[in-house]
């Protein structure tokens, strides 16, 4: 009978996708340190000072600053079911798939909702959300700062400041930015900002961090209904994690514990050295994919450098070419979703897997596998020009 359930043994992958990422060792071990109480004097402590770091990384003073019990759709959840209540108006602009879920999940709360849509692999520009706004005010805007689908890096200020002007909450999801690109909550007056911990943070999943400013807060106290998710009621929520310490679930534990030394991590390294190594690495990828002939998914100029969208050479079995890239290099990216389905790569360097080594192994073994597929690519290319890139530092 016990054979029948052979022991936990998975392999050793270096995970390029768009998430999760590598998890630091240092994680792992805090992980599996004992278990305490979630309301042990203790663990209070440690919520206090994951608080604390979770502001750092999101460059915010606001009070409410927490991780969610969920993964990043809770963050989402979270955000929205909070923030709407029936018959409010809603504009979200849609620059990829997950604009697409934001849309979803802000109707589920019985929003109306307006949209603001570009191209996939594009940005939203300034003026487009002024013209909508003009045309339909809200009393959300919300966007994705980092398009996981695309691998595009939409610039907010501006937009920011057009929300802001017309007396609406701005909605910002970060899942895919926070830790690896700068994400300035108070800077731009984000009222709501969610994440998750599987990218750049270089935890497993299972929490996403979030943040609501006063205003934010303000808000939620004042609705006229209450929040459709009990689980995910920040009134209620925020009383646990707050001086009241009032129960309302059981918090994750292990995963809070591996999520404080991630912030540890990212406190130890510096918020701007971090960004640096992203943007360095990724720039490196860049660069080599594109010398090996390669076409990048989103808008020159707005490319992420934690996550990188590549189109496919026409012919290219997608699917089988990344299988084949696992099984024997142990290296996995991501598919395209939605409209790229089959067309495209995500490929991710995010939190610990954003390194030198791993630039240049995908690069290796992309050359490698896609020259046995018939495609022509000068031996080497990609290397030599990611390694020149990254030697300019």
């Amino acid at each position: 009978m016990a054979d029948a359930f052979p022991e936990l043994a998975p392999p050793l992958r270096i995970l390029m996708g768009p998430g999760p990422s590598d998890v630091h060792p240092r994680v792992l071990r805090a992980m599996s340190t004992p278990l305490v109480g979630h309301l042990d004097p203790e663990f209070l402590k440690l919520t206090d000072a994951t608080m604390e770091l979770l502001r750092r990384v999101f460059q915010t003073r606001n009070r409410l600053t927490l991780p969610v019990s969920g993964t990043g759709s809770a963050g989402m959840e979270a955000a929205f079911c909070n923030s709407v209540e029936p018959g409010d108006n809603v504009l979200v602009c849609v620059a990829g798939l997950f604009g697409e879920r934001m849309c979803d999940v802000a109707a589920r709360c019985g929003a109306k909702v307006a949209r603001v849509d570009v191209e996939w692999g594009r940005v939203v520009e300034p003026e487009q959300v002024a013209a909508a706004l003009k045309a339909h005010p809200a009393k959300v805007v919300a966007i994705v700062h980092a398009e996981t689908s695309t691998g595009a890096w939409q610039p907010l200020e501006e937009i920011a400041r057009i929300v802001h002007d017309h007396g609406a909450l701005f909605l910002v999801d970060a899942v895919t930015s926070l830790g690896g690109v700068p994400v300035e909550v108070d800077r731009l007056g984000i009222d709501v900002c969610y994440s998750g911990t599987q990218k750049c943070l270089s935890c497993p999943p299972g929490l996403a961090p979030i943040t609501l400013s006063d205003r934010a807060v303000e808000v939620i106290h004042r609705r006229k209904t209450k929040v459709q998710s009990w689980y995910l009621d920040m009134s209620m929520v925020e009383r646990y994690w707050g001086q009241e310490r009032l129960y309302h679930h059981t918090a994750p534990i292990t995963a809070i514990y591996g999520l404080y030394e991630g912030l540890r991590l990212v406190h130890e390294e510096g918020l701007e050295a971090r960004w640096a190594r992203h943007q360095r690495n990724g720039d490196a990828l860049h660069v080599g994919l594109m010398a090996m002939g390669l076409e990048l998914g989103a808008q020159q100029g707005h490319r992420l450098p934690v996550l990188t969208s590549v189109l496919l050479p026409q012919g290219v079995d997608d699917a089988a070419l990344r299988r084949d890239l696992l099984t024997r290099y142990n290296l996995e990216l991501g598919g395209g979703l939605g409209q790229l389905k089959g067309k495209a790569w995500r490929i991710g360097l995010m939190g610990h897997s954003s390194s030198e080594t791993n630039v240049l192994y995908a690069l290796s073994a992309i050359e490698r596998a896609l020259r046995e597929v018939g495609v022509v690519i000068p031996e080497g290319v990609g290397i030599q020009h990611a390694c020149a890139r990254l030697e300019m530092g």
